[in-house]
């Protein structure tokens, strides 16, 4: 899974792809209270998931996750996502 095994790097990613700015803590804070964040960049975290993984993301799932710690956890634990 390249770069976004551990949590550091999945943080990265999102900064440097999504261009938001963005600190360790906010892993841990819930998305509504994440500046900048929007539906928009949901939908572009998916298809970049997808991408980085090789396998498919469901939406639902990402929808459910309150925090990025969430997302990065059901991603990189492969729970509940599924091969095309």
């Amino acid at each position: 899974m390249s770069g976004i095994d551990d949590l550091g790097g999945f943080l990265r990613l999102l900064r440097s792809e999504l261009g938001l700015e963005l600190s360790d803590r906010d892993a841990y804070t819930d998305l509504a209270d994440v500046d900048g964040w929007d539906s928009l960049h949901l939908l572009r975290l998916v298809s970049l998931l997808e991408d980085e993984t090789g396998r498919r993301v469901p939406v639902r799932a990402v929808l459910e996750a309150r925090t990025f710690q969430q997302i990065h956890a059901l991603v990189a634990g492969g729970a509940r996502a599924t091969s095309p």
